[in-house]
């Protein structure tokens, strides 16, 4: 499993997504590439490739990083390779980010187009539906996007991938690229387990029990009409 630029992709408790799989999977392998370094991934094909949240400033060093692996990435996420891109992470795959002072180019992989406001940060709480199963988080961002990709959850309550979307986030294959903060995979242990048996492990999630028990407290809060999201 190979975690991509730890060092700058580690905003809003994020970097506990790769904690808590590490307790899911004791006996995988997981590594860091910092951002001086070649990723993993362009020699050999990970489990899973996860990358976090980001500064606004930090997402143009990781675009002029990751342009020399734009084909690999491309090939990788065509070929089924797992990817997990959380926060603001997934725009710096996508065509552009259009900000006060001009376009900044994505490696175009995905088809979003993202705009960036930073004069208006948008904080919120997310209510969808991944398939059949429930998904709840938190969106903390400055950016929205338009997308033609397909959507990670379709939206129950709160805001998608911009205010008037009905869908949060992009799935392309096993590409997986949400807004959605919390962490993800602590908060939400169906989707936790169903990434497991993606990857191929029959193991079940870490301290379970407790995992289910919050997961169902933040549901009902998140259900309940009286409980304002935005």
């Amino acid at each position: 499993i190979e975690i991509l630029y730890p060092e700058l992709c580690n905003l809003f408790g994020d970097t506990g997504n790769m904690r808590y799989l590490k307790c899911c999977l004791p006996e995988a392998e997981f590594a860091e590439t910092s951002l001086n370094e070649e990723p993993k991934f362009m020699s050999a094909e990970p489990s899973l490739i996860y990358m976090g949240p980001m500064t606004e400033r930090a997402q143009e060093r990781v675009i002029e990083r990751l342009l020399p692996c734009k084909e690999r990435i491309a090939e990788l996420i065509e070929a089924g390779c797992i990817f997990l891109f959380t926060g603001n992470a997934m725009e710096v795959l996508g065509e552009s980010i259009e900000t006060d002072s001009g376009l900044i180019e994505g490696l175009g992989i995905l088809k979003i187009r993202a705009k960036r406001d930073m004069k208006n940060r948008h904080n919120s709480l997310f209510l969808g539906k991944f398939g059949e199963m429930d998904i709840v988080g938190f969106h903390s961002r400055f950016s929205t996007a338009v997308s033609e990709e397909p959507g990670f959850a379709t939206v129950v309550r709160g805001s998608g991938i911009n205010m008037g979307a009905k869908t949060e986030g992009v799935r392309r294959n096993n590409f997986f690229g949400t807004n959605l903060l919390g962490p993800i995979l602590v908060i939400n242990p169906d989707f936790t387990q169903y990434l497991l048996k993606l990857m191929g492990s029959e193991n079940k999630i870490a301290f379970e029990e407790t995992a289910r028990a919050a997961f169902e407290a933040r549901l009902r809060e998140f259900k309940d009409e009286k409980r304002k999201l935005d």
